[in-house]
């Protein structure tokens, strides 16, 4: 009786050590561990009543059981900061590595038939399993669950579930090890293809996200390098036109003191007009000091320009940023973009969109601001806008999402008075 009781805590601990740390926590390090704590204790308390007080009944280990699984799972949801299906399958993946170690404990008392080195030798291989998947796997899972172009992949939770089921199907229902020592071997050679087939997974999964990443970050650079060419373009007939109107100007100064002879006063008012209306056409407009940022700027309040779209921009943004100037620039397109996207579909005549960029002094700061006609649907999860158009979109606020939990920002947005707010803020 004790011998199990003993076993079943040992794999209890190292579950909630596994979910400790391989889920990236919502919560600080001292409350996550409290929380796990907690769920150590339910499930150790539990245990005896399936363990020593209903010992005989079938229905109350399994009634237990299922409990246990549910207490075990929705800690791993409670203290994880995204919980989503990435989560789920960490913590079913946790009870399938937990159950590996329970059932070599179970295979030691068979062979030695000595209670004290079958929990030692069980002891050893929980602590060879976590170790060896802290240095394998761990860098692995945690990237996985950041990554955000990887979602909504619930079909991954099958795997640990049928590993979960196979395991305990062979070793303990409905005959144990103890009763059925003959299923020993095919459980040792199960736990290893266990161990190898997430290894080989897990990468798996790696190297797709960072090629979808890569993938997308070239189509972003490569659509700043057209924009660039643009600029380029401008730059260049604008300069050239200046030369002219440079060239001009000693014709339009005798055209003036012509005029001013004669007193016509009106002519010469019309002509400063005209001078004044070639010198804005062939203005480098420069909305802030970073060249990617100010690029981006100009393509998207061109873009509100052709659909009728007003663009009321503030942008304080330095030369130099403490991250990746085609993030952050790929960031302000996107909200931006989304917020021209919707107010062009209005049919009356003023469409505005109110945009505040600051990223200097050690903070940063993206606030949009435009109205709306129809009701915004937020996520319930996210808070964030949710797109209806089908698979593929929404995209961008993902991104943008991916971004600012990277660099330890704020995302939220709200609406008032008919107006959207999307918010972005972080110090760094």
């Amino acid at each position: 009786m004790y011998y199990k009781s003993i076993s079943y805590m040992i794999s209890h601990i190292f579950l909630m050590l596994f979910m400790y740390l391989f889920i990236m926590r919502r919560y600080s390090k001292t409350r996550t561990a409290c929380i796990c704590f907690s769920s150590f204790l339910v499930l150790t308390l539990t245990d005896c009543l399936k363990l020593n007080i209903f010992e005989d009944s079938s229905s109350c280990y399994v009634v237990v059981t299922v409990f246990q699984i549910v207490v075990t799972q929705l800690t791993g949801i409670f203290i994880s900061r995204n919980r989503d299906s990435k989560v789920l399958f960490i913590g079913l993946s946790a009870s399938s590595y937990v159950i590996a170690g329970s059932v070599s404990t179970a295979i030691l008392f068979v062979w030695t038939k000595n209670i004290i080195v079958s929990i030692i030798g069980g002891l050893f291989v929980h602590v060879v399993i976590l170790t060896v998947l802290c240095v394998r796997i761990r860098d692995i899972v945690l990237s996985y669950q950041e990554r955000e172009s990887i979602h909504g992949q619930w079909e991954l939770c099958l795997i640990p579930v049928f590993f979960y089921c196979s395991f305990s199907f062979l070793a303990f229902f409905p005959y144990t090890l103890d009763e059925n020592p003959r299923n020993i071997a095919g459980v040792i050679f199960f736990i290893i293809t266990m161990i190898i087939s997430y290894v080989v997974a897990l990468r798996y999964l790696k190297s797709e996200s960072e090629r979808a990443e890569t993938y997308w970050k070239n189509v972003f650079i490569e659509s700043y390098v057209r924009e660039l060419e643009k600029q380029y373009h401008l730059l260049e007939q604008t300069e050239k036109n200046l030369k002219i109107m440079q060239h001009d100007m000693h014709h339009y100064s005798g055209m003036i003191n012509s005029l001013l002879d004669q007193g016509e006063y009106d002519e010469i008012r019309k002509l400063a007009e005209y001078i004044k209306s070639v010198a804005d056409e062939n203005k480098v407009v420069k909305y802030c000091h970073n060249l990617t940022v100010n690029s981006i700027l100009s393509h998207m309040v061109e873009k509100a320009y052709s659909l009728g779209v007003t663009v009321q921009l503030e942008a304080v943004v330095a030369k130099e940023l403490p991250f990746s100037d085609y993030e952050f620039a790929a960031v302000v397109a996107n909200l931006l973009e989304n917020a021209i996207s919707h107010v062009s579909r209005f049919e009356r005549k003023d469409k505005r969109v109110q945009v505040n960029i600051h990223c200097a002094d050690g903070r940063v700061l993206i606030h949009m601001q435009n109205e709306y006609e129809q009701e915004i649907m937020l996520d319930g999860e996210t808070g964030l806008p949710r797109r209806a158009a089908g698979e593929g979109h929404g995209l961008g606020m993902q991104s943008v999402q991916a971004f600012s939990e990277k660099i330890g920002g704020n995302l939220g947005c709200y609406c008032e008075g008919g107006i959207f707010h999307i918010m972005l803020f972080a110090k760094i």
